[in-house]
């Protein structure tokens, strides 16, 4: 359930949370919008975009959304590359000063910041280290130093799965798990949602999420070579492939994105969901919050063997398991092949399993975490004058 954002009055006005992220708030909702807006219901938030080069001369783009955020971009000149870090770090600077930062936590989802941001003097810092950036393609070749010196600097640092977890555990002294979570009310409203009839009545099979160098295309293809009978329909915007990489069958379908309201009333069309990812040095440590989505929406899941898939949904026995086309199909038909008593039961263990988990939930850990190192962030002790730029 959404809580009604309710604001503290500026005469006690809690720390402020200016993250630095490599996303941009407006793409597609995932693991910072749905944590940031719960994090604006009771201070500021500004979201500091990585840099769009755009413009002719410097300058920084604020925008207050709706959830009560402030989105930053940086516009910078093409091809000025010399003054990339120190340009940003100005901007950022400008911000803070603007809008009367004093007091406030840094939240990284990237570590590319660190060299303009070790000037600044934050209440603490804080590195939510959703995604292996240094293996996604195109990745710059300074991404694993500047992490080691955001892993420095932390004083908490969360990651998006367990595999991530597992990787970060012995770099820091302060690292939590928080795999990829669920606004399960959201996502239950495909249940209650008939889908609109296929004039064809082909099963229909769906993905929503980005399209990029983690999906395993061949396998998609092959799949719908296999069975030219099944619609196969990828709900998403396509990054860093080219649109020519895509397969292209009759019976598969890439409509575009579509915006995180609509996603019940599509899932609610499908018969099976899939999670048809490659295994390759981009998708070693994802934790897909899709999975939790898809089965909140009551769908049957496919998955490759994501690791942070196979534990703990596969081992569950919550998601199908399926590395090959001849698995794959052999996934998607058994699903397709489950009876009204059988579909049942399978909900009741999925239901069971996602009670345990919620963005509030995670939300809550995380706020709770961050109030036992940042002095004041929860209103109980003074913290003036602690958080400032440093003195030139």
């Amino acid at each position: 359930m959404t809580l009604p954002i309710a604001r503290k009055p500026d005469a006690a006005r809690l720390p402020d949370l200016v993250c630095l992220s490599h996303l941009r708030w407006d793409f597609v909702r995932q693991r910072p919008q749905h944590l940031l807006s719960r994090f604006a219901r009771e201070r500021r938030v500004f979201f500091f975009e990585e840099a769009m080069f755009d413009a002719a001369e410097p300058f920084l783009q604020v925008e207050r959304r709706e959830d009560g955020l402030f989105v930053a971009v940086p516009h910078l000149v093409w091809g000025a590359w010399d003054d990339v870090d120190r340009v940003q770090g100005e901007l950022l600077d400008g911000l803070l000063r603007d809008h009367g930062v004093h007091d406030y936590v840094l939240w990284y989802y990237t570590p590319i910041p660190v060299v303009f941001t070790g000037h600044l003097r934050p209440l603490a810092t804080v590195y939510d280290c959703m995604d292996e950036l240094s293996a996604f393609k195109g990745a710059t070749p300074v991404m694993v130093e500047r992490e080691a010196e955001l892993l420095r600097r932390a004083d908490l640092v969360f990651t998006g799965g367990q595999s991530l977890y597992e990787a970060k555990r012995d770099r820091h002294p302060r690292v939590y798990a928080f795999p990829s979570s669920i606004d399960a009310a959201h996502f239950a409203q495909a249940r209650g949602r008939a889908p609109e009839p296929e004039a064809s009545g082909r099963p229909r099979l769906g993905y929503f999420g980005v399209i990029d160098e983690r999906m395993d295309l061949e396998l998609l293809a092959g799949v719908a070579d296999a069975r030219p009978e099944w619609e196969i329909v990828l709900v998403g915007p396509v990054v860093k492939i080219e649109d020519a990489d895509l397969p292209r069958r009759p019976n598969l379908h890439f409509p575009g994105g579509a915006e995180y309201a609509r996603l019940p009333e599509i899932v609610a069309g499908w018969d099976v969901a899939l999670i048809p990812f490659a295994l390759n040095e981009s998708t070693r440590f994802i934790s897909p919050t899709k999975t939790p989505e898809y089965l909140a929406a009551g769908k049957p899941v496919v998955s490759t063997p994501i690791r942070d898939v196979v534990r703990p949904y596969g081992d569950q026995g919550l998601v199908r398991i399926a590395g090959t086309v001849p698995e794959l199909v052999a996934a998607v038909e058994a699903a397709l092949a489950e009876d009204a008593a059988t579909r049942a039961a399978w909900l009741e263990r999925v239901d069971a399993f996602l009670a345990g988990t919620s963005w509030e939930l995670t939300w809550r850990a995380m706020d709770e975490l961050v109030a036992g190192v940042a002095p004041g962030w929860s209103g109980d002790a003074a913290a003036a004058g602690d958080g400032e730029l440093a003195a030139d």
